[in-house]
């Protein structure tokens, strides 16, 4: 399915207007309104090598992303609904231009003094996924979250996804499977955290290009250095096997990533800056497959 620039802002004017009119029914039952949007432009600069330096790959890219949502909130209940499109500009020969939407509705409630429930249902249109670069997604996951302090917080989180691919051909193949996410948190002040995170997750597939395993593992540091400046070292390792992805040895292709980063963050105001670089390493069975290389990324945004 593809939706065009147009039509998503139609859509979105009709969602804004009636979950405003559900706002305004609701005001006697002391139900609070809250919308929002968001418009963010970011810059892209990448570069992978082969081990041996005999292939270098450059990229260059520009994305524009926006985002419009609303939030009715009422003595612990939140449902959000919201939509954003990415147009990324890619520059260079050979590299055509991508659009990615999102549609995203979400129920948190306070199910006890301690604990919080989120029901969210999401869909993706036109994405780059593990597997395939032309993919769309619903997915439907449930995620607790338990904090009895300020200082712990454990998240745990199970999500099911199905896919389509669109493979250029009449007939496009599907994928499915389930995602689970865990994470703690130590909280040592204002925006000053320790947060480990884990996660699996499989897609299975009647195309055997498709099916695989992942999981990964990873830790991050958020400091403020300034009332509105933090910095967020983070360093992930993730292992992927395909299942139908056969290497020269005839071995079943397994990838091994590790990435570094750090990452700044510049919140004055309504101003959301932010600058990322990481670097990427990447081992495999497959020999073509191992290459390294660095990502910087440079967004700025405006919350309204």
């Amino acid at each position: 399915m593809h939706i065009t620039f147009p039509a998503l802002i139609r859509t979105l004017a009709m969602l804004l207007a009636i979950v405003c009119a559900s706002g305004a029914a609701a005001q006697d039952s002391s139900w609070t309104l809250q919308p929002d949007a968001r418009i963010e432009v970011q810059t892209v600069s990448a570069q992978t090598t082969t081990r041996d330096d005999d292939l270098v790959v450059d990229g260059e890219a520009i994305s524009v992303r926006g985002q419009v949502g609303v939030a009715l909130e009422k003595r612990g209940v939140r449902l959000r609904v919201e939509a954003d499109r990415i147009e990324v500009f890619r520059l260079g020969d050979g590299r055509p231009d991508i659009a990615r939407d999102r549609f995203t509705a979400t129920l948190q409630t306070d199910i006890e003094k301690d604990w919080e429930l989120q029901l969210q249902a999401r869909h993706f249109d036109d994405y780059v996924s593990v597997e395939a670069a032309d993919t769309d997604e619903w997915q439907g996951s449930a995620r607790l979250t338990w904090e009895p302090r300020n200082e712990h917080r454990v998240r745990v989180q199970g999500t099911w996804r199905e896919r389509e691919y669109d493979d250029g051909t009449p007939i496009e193949t599907t994928g499915e499977g389930p995602r689970v996410d865990a994470q703690y948190r130590r909280r040592f002040g204002a925006n000053h955290f320790l947060a480990f995170d884990l996660r699996a997750e499989e897609i299975r597939s009647d195309d055997a290009r498709r099916g695989y395993e992942r999981q990964s593992a990873g830790v991050a540091y958020t400091r403020p250095v300034a009332p509105d400046l933090r910095v967020r070292p983070a360093i992930e390792v993730i292992r992927t096997r395909f299942d139908g992805r056969i290497t020269a040895a005839g071995e079943r292709r397994r990838d091994r990533l590790v990435v570094p980063e750090v990452e700044l963050l510049w919140w004055p105001g309504k101003w959301r800056i932010e600058a990322e670089a990481k670097y990427i390493f990447t081992g495999s069975n497959e020999p073509v497959r191992e290459r390294e290389g660095y990502r910087l990324t440079l967004s700025l945004g405006y919350a309204f």
